[in-house]
């Protein structure tokens, strides 16, 4: 028989759903200032639906960027305590002519909610906050003890969250922390994350002349520092994906014999992935690893961007002064941020061609994690996971990075139970974003059996 908290969100889920649509309206962009007072908004916005439904000492903590969102509920004397995470920023919807639908207009179509943010992440945390309604309204109480601490600036680093839990960790005392902010490996397949992948994100600049150059008149004897950048860029992969920083390979700790073998039975169909989540004629990467080693177990390194120089219409015969590029790498266990971005520095600055000057900057960095699956929080996930999908659950880890994951572990030295409802094709950081909406409802029954299973 279903319990009183799930009828009760099964009865409104249609109100669930449009005060999503609401949120979701709130053009939260954490990277443009011109979206400051929006971020705002969006706190705002959570910060009284948690006060609407019970939750104790909500409200705004400042950071120097965009403001944490804080509430608790601390009255189940003698169970644990949760605190849940997630984030209300949401990445830039840009290409704007490739979405069907206004990315802050959020709109139904086949099954599925388009808009920026539905499940990137403000479709989870809203599925997060409507559990909590479902026990409040249907016991009056919850289940466990709950500390609640949502962040505006997960998508441009989370230094602000970084900074107040590592400075109030009385605050935010908990025996585990629920993220999520992951997805299902398969349409239907119930799926906990339990490996991330840190990162270092920097700007690598290259200064040549003091000023911008005539090509004709200088060209021949002047720097080219876009040049020089490209000569840079060349030498940090082979053309097989391989890193050719010196020992950057050497504190990679492989996936155990057990895990590889439990990777290899998920239902993984690589043409599949490489048609139609990755769109490219060919996969790449290094060789020796199948597609799911080389994205969730090996470091990788990327270059996002290299503003500079002349890009508009038409044609203007300039060597810049300076270029830049942005570059990240993503980490695995057991390598560090600090020591991996040395590395970066280091090499970067050895292979510079001469005639310019090279500075890396690290702009934010992130820990690698790794959850063991027999803590008894994430035994008690599987328990409802299976409960709401009818299958057995199946752990994977993630290419991505979620750094507060690895603050809550190393300042509070709380396990995290990473239990996601996203599908690999929901577009996030990209065009026509969605959230599957059955996944909506589910995760938020799944988070309603997980908090009563996990209060023991």
């Amino acid at each position: 028989m279903a319990s009183k908290a799930l009828v009760f969100a099964e009865q409104n889920h249609a109100r669930f759903l449009d005060e999503l649509k609401a949120l979701l309206r709130i053009p939260s962009v954490s990277t443009l200032p011109e979206n400051k007072e929006d971020c705002r908004k969006a706190a705002e916005f959570l910060v009284a639906d948690l006060k609407k439904i019970g939750i104790e000492n909500v409200g705004l903590i400042e950071t120097e960027g965009h403001p944490l969102v804080y509430g608790d509920w601390l009255h189940a004397a003698g169970k644990p305590t949760v605190l849940i995470y997630g984030h209300y920023d949401v990445q830039p919807a840009e290409p704007l002519d490739e979405w069907l639908s206004p990315p802050f207009e959020p709109t139904e179509r086949n099954g599925n909610l388009y808009a920026r943010g539905a499940v990137d992440d403000k479709g989870q945390v809203w599925a997060q906050i409507k559990a909590l309604e479902s026990l409040m309204k249907a016991d009056g109480k919850l289940p466990m003890n709950v500390r609640v601490l949502f962040e505006g600036e997960e998508e441009v680093g989370g230094e602000g969250i970084a900074n107040y839990v590592a400075s109030k960790p009385a605050n935010l005392k908990a025996d585990f922390a629920l993220v999520s902010d992951t997805e299902l490996f398969a349409p239907g397949l119930p799926t906990l994350c339990v490996g991330l992948r840190g990162m270092i994100y920097t700007e690598v600049e290259v200064r040549g002349a003091k000023t911008d150059l005539h090509s004709g008149m200088y060209g021949g004897a002047a720097p080219n520092p876009f040049v020089s950048l490209a000569h840079i860029i060349a030498k940090l992969k082979d053309e097989d994906g391989k890193i050719l920083i010196p020992g950057i390979y050497d504190n990679v700790i492989p996936p155990s014999p057990e895990e590889l073998k439990a990777w290899k039975s998920l239902p993984f169909d690589e043409e599949h992935y490489r048609e139609t989540e990755v769109g490219s004629k060919v996969l790449v990467g290094e060789k020796g690893y199948s597609v799911l080693e080389r994205t969730w177990a090996r470091p990788t390194l990327e270059v996002h961007g290299m503003p500079g120089g002349f890009i508009g219409a038409g044609a203007k015969t300039v060597i810049p002064a300076k270029a830049m590029a942005k570059i990240s790498m993503r980490l695995v266990p057991d390598m560090t941020p600090a020591k991996t971005f040395e590395m970066f520095k280091s090499y970067v600055e050895k292979i510079a061609p001469v005639g310019v000057d090279v500075e890396v900057r690290l702009l934010h960095s992130g820990d690698a994690c790794l959850i063991g699956v027999d803590n008894k929080y994430v035994q008690a996930a599987t328990k409802a996971l299976h409960e709401v999908w009818g299958k057995d659950t199946v752990f994977i880890r993630s290419g991505g990075s979620i750094p507060i994951v690895g603050d809550f572990d190393r300042h509070l030295g709380q396990p995290s139970v990473m239990m996601g409802f996203g599908l690999p094709d929901d577009n996030i950081h990209a065009p026509n974003e969605k959230f599957h909406l059955k996944n909506f409802e589910l995760g938020i029954q799944s988070l309603i059996r997980f908090l009563e299973e996990a209060a023991g």
